[in-house]
């Protein structure tokens, strides 16, 4: 085993896990960890990892041989292939000297696999003063209801084919949000289903794919969506019944809850706020 969890445990003040991102905190333990390097090895997906969904290879592993594990600080790098390459160094640890023991790993780091983009990924807990990046959110389905919104939401394929023909223009206006992505994954049949919302025959705004995966401890998930609101259409409510609407359909199909990242001060942070989710911490990106 080559991490001790009472070093590690202490450190985690977020529960993100190197190449898996957010995980649910009652799945948070040594052996998560264990696994990202044992899928190193390997290079396949994990059964539990959300973008195993998307097929192909894993893009993106931990380099075990240059993680450092001590009681006060880990730094974990993980490097991705995926165009000229990028290095990550995920720095768990109380004190803010573990950014700059993590920024020189980094630059290291991506000098010696020939890597231009090195980044530090740092952690932050949920009471975190003045927080940047991203917010880990989490919706809790087993506490309470989730209906249905009153509004103009229905599956894509449930439009009529003048609305859906408009999903198109619409993804790739929206594709700095991944729509356009996700619309080469629905044209070719391999993700579950899209909401939408239209104004005038012409789609507005979609949250999706709905799909419900297994976390680490066996506990349904529903996992990520892309979710996107044309500028000129906010403001309308719209953004809150699309993500109504998915949590609603989450909690039919059986999920246990869902992880949700947001950007810090956004539109869909502010309205994860304002619908009661629950902070698990943040994730604080920095580019070298």
């Amino acid at each position: 085993m080559f991490f001790r969890w009472d070093w590690l445990r202490p450190q985690l003040t977020a529960p993100i896990v190197p190449t898996l991102g957010p995980v649910h905190p009652d799945a948070l333990s040594v052996g998560i960890f264990e696994d990202t390097l044992r899928a190193a090895d390997t290079g396949d997906f994990l059964p539990y990892d959300k973008d195993r969904r998307w097929g192909g290879e894993k893009g993106e592993k931990v380099l075990r041989e240059d993680a450092i594990h001590q009681p006060e600080h880990t730094l974990i790098p993980t490097l991705a292939r995926r165009g000229r390459g990028t290095v990550k160094v995920f720095a768990y640890g109380l004190h803010d000297s573990v950014i700059d023991e993590a920024t020189e790993l980094a630059t290291k780091v991506a000098a010696a696999h020939d890597v231009a983009d090195a980044r530090v990924v740092r952690p932050l807990g949920p009471e975190t003063a003045h927080p940047r990046g991203t917010r880990i959110q989490l919706k809790d389905f087993t506490t309470g209801p989730c209906p249905a919104p009153d509004g103009p939401v229905r599956p894509i394929t449930a439009w009529p084919a003048t609305v859906q023909n408009t999903f198109a223009p619409f993804a790739e206006t929206m594709a700095a949000g991944g729509l356009a992505f996700l619309h080469t994954q629905m044209q070719a049949g391999r993700c579950g289903p899209v909401l939408a919302t239209a104004i005038e025959d012409r789609i507005v705004g979609a949250i999706g794919p709905m799909e419900v995966g297994v976390d680490a401890i066996g506990r349904p998930q529903l996992m990520p969506q892309y979710f996107a609101v044309l500028s000129e259409a906010r403001g309308q409510g719209l953004g809150r019944c699309l993500w109504r609407a998915a949590m609603h359909w989450g909690q039919s199909h059986g999920a246990a809850y869902q992880l949700l990242q947001t950007q810090v001060g956004g539109p869909s942070d502010r309205l994860c706020r304002a619908e009661g989710l629950t902070s698990l911490g943040f994730s604080h990106m920095t580019h070298i």
